[in-house]
């Protein structure tokens, strides 16, 4: 009869059902002690607890385990088991686990999954260019505070990559506690622990610029630089070859730049260059513009009656037009920086329809106290100030989605935001205050 034996090494496959039991409870009670064991088990023995404990347990060792042995078991998990649990693991996270394989593999793996996660993921593995994220290498082992130096060389051991210099050192959840170098492990007692050894290092974000990356490496004389996420989570690191390459990348660019020949415009661009770049949008800028215009003279008639609306108009557009921008621009950063996803739309765009109706009610108040002094009149005070309430909550939601919904089109959000969200600004704030104002004529005086 099969035993189930728990030993200081791992934790033994031969497990009867009669016993499923104990194990199940003794990883619920001791995640952090069960984990530990599996990181140092064989491949096939952690593949047989993925594969045969109940979904949330998996999930639970999936997420704790170190991010190399991570990578390895969703690498070699049952095709049927990784569709059952890779959904459940939050697609950030799923990415950083499956940067570390093989493009082939990659594409293998996302074949699995519906169509909506696998594009979420790929997007998250798709780092721009010039980023630090596209010069990292996600290959990398790390090890924990209680790992000693005799298990440190052991892995290392086994490993065939010769470029390493440094162990990087991280806590339960991935974050990044420090490094030590190689040669610090190498004559170090073999029981010491890596918490004793532990030097800070430098670290730079996975969607710092080229030029960071750059500047942060000639000013330290650094080797390898790690690559973090918004969590301090260690995603993978920049080698010296590719430092060195980036700086000769950068400064050709910069010398590129001076005759217009850049990638994009920059101060010194040749002035056709600079048209070219600039001219389309502005010509886009000049259609919307009369859009607006023509909402304006829906109420030619009303403004002809009432004057002093006329005076109002841009006060009402030019703080949807704030608030948008606001919303927008925390949106835009967001997205640059991994922060939200674009399945996340409906949880940011509530969030900034709820401060456009909290700032959009304190700047009414404000804007109806000065306009009843300014036209002595309790109607018009209370037309403007519910129109920029409903016109502020618009453009919060409007500064939300339309960068969400222009990247979920693979448009670059950062080209045509601004001028799609000062349309609408415009269209809504127009609308609504002459729009309310025509249908409260008779209290305005108009007849």
């Amino acid at each position: 009869m099969n035993k189930t034996i728990i030993t200081s090494n791992t934790l033994i496959l031969e497990t009867p059902d009669i016993k499923q039991q104990l194990v199940e409870d003794y990883i619920r009670k001791f995640p952090g002690e069960a984990v530990d064991l599996l990181n140092s088990a064989s491949i096939e023995e952690l593949l047989y607890y993925l594969q045969n404990l109940p979904l949330e347990l998996s999930r639970e060792i999936l997420l704790r385990l170190k991010g190399d042995i991570a990578s390895q078991a969703i690498e070699h998990l049952d095709q049927e088991r990784f569709k059952q649990l890779f959904p459940a693991i939050d697609p950030y996270t799923g990415a950083i686990m499956l940067s570390r394989l093989k493009s082939s593999m990659i594409d293998r793996k996302l074949s699995l999954l519906p169509e909506k996660r696998a594009k979420e993921i790929r997007q998250l593995l798709t780092y721009p260019e010039n980023c630090a994220g596209f010069l990292m290498d996600t290959r990398i082992i790390s090890f924990h505070p209680a790992d000693t130096v005799h298990e440190v060389l052991e892995k290392l051991r086994t490993l065939t990559d010769q470029r390493m210099v440094n162990i990087y050192v991280v806590d339960d959840q991935g974050k990044l506690l420090g490094r030590t170098p190689l040669e610090v492990v190498a004559i170090s007692d073999p029981h010491q622990t890596l918490d004793k050894l532990i030097e800070p290092t430098l670290g730079i974000h996975v969607m710092a610029s080229m030029e960071e990356v750059v500047e942060l490496q000639n000013k330290n004389k650094l080797y390898n630089l790690p690559v973090l996420d918004l969590d301090q989570k260690l995603l993978g690191i920049i080698r010296n070859n590719t430092l060195v390459k980036a700086a000769q990348e950068d400064a050709t660019e910069d010398i590129q730049a001076l005759f217009g020949a850049g990638r994009e415009e920059r101060a010194l661009s040749k002035v056709g260059f600079a048209v070219k770049k600039r001219l389309p949008w502005l010509e886009i800028n000049l259609a919307t513009a009369f859009l607006a215009a023509s909402v304006v003279g829906l109420f030619e008639e009303t403004i002809a009656r009432i004057t002093v609306l006329a005076v109002f108009l841009p006060v009402v557009a030019g703080q949807s037009g704030n608030t948008g921008s606001q919303a927008l621009a925390v949106t835009m950063r967001g997205l640059a920086l991994r922060e939200i996803r674009i399945g996340q739309w409906i949880k940011v765009a509530r969030k900034e329809v709820t401060v456009g109706f909290l700032n959009g009610v304190a700047v009414a108040l404000t804007t109806a106290v000065i306009v009843y002094f300014w036209a002595d009149s309790y109607a018009l005070s209370l037309v403007i100030a519910v129109s920029m309430v409903f016109s502020m909550v618009i453009a919060g939601f409007s500064g939300a989605v339309i960068p969400i919904l222009l990247k979920s089109f693979g448009q670059d959000p950062a080209q045509s935001s601004s001028i799609i969200l000062t349309t609408v600004t415009d269209i809504v704030g127009f609308m609504s205050f002459l729009g309310l104002a025509t249908a409260l004529g008779s209290m305005l005086g108009v007849t």
